[in-house]
């Protein structure tokens, strides 16, 4: 494990999770000043109304519902399926994609709109070169 990692903790699996290794992880988007649209990830211009420099960070809402979602029977080898591939649009703006756990793969089990909530856990085992691991947001069914 690098240094830097072992002084930190897990890594982020991508930009936008924020606190990793901390007890209070988050998701970070950005926020229109103009028209209030918030987006994942970093941006200096608004894509719903198209003002310029008007976005600034936002810690997202760990509530949302289930948008829309895939049940995934093939992957790349190493990957365990069949698991739950979803969208959901979170309490106060952002619309997220991730991985839907804690229920069965099963549509009659799974409801649009159904109430879920952001966990972090370990990413699902994977490292990096340097033995690094990774921390990764989930969705499951809120409780």
């Amino acid at each position: 494990m690098s240094e830097e990692a072992a002084a930190t903790g897990p890594l982020p699996v991508v930009d936008w999770l924020k606190g990793a290794g901390t007890e209070d992880p988050y998701l970070e988007g950005h926020k229109c000043g103009e028209c209030g649209a918030v987006f994942l990830g970093q941006r200096e211009n608004c894509s719903s109304c198209g003002a310029r420099d008007q976005m600034s960070p936002t810690r997202l809402s760990t509530k949302g519902k289930l948008y829309s979602y895939s049940i995934v029977h093939r992957s790349f080898p190493g990957i365990e399926v069949p698991y739950i591939s979803a969208i959901v649009d979170l309490e106060g703006g952002g619309t997220v994609k991730g991985n839907l756990i804690n229920i069965d793969p099963d549509p009659e089990k799974i409801e649009f709109d159904m109430p879920v909530e952001v966990v972090f856990d370990d990413a699902l085992g994977r490292k990096d070169r340097d033995g690094n691991s990774y921390v990764s947001y989930f969705f499951q069914p809120a409780s």
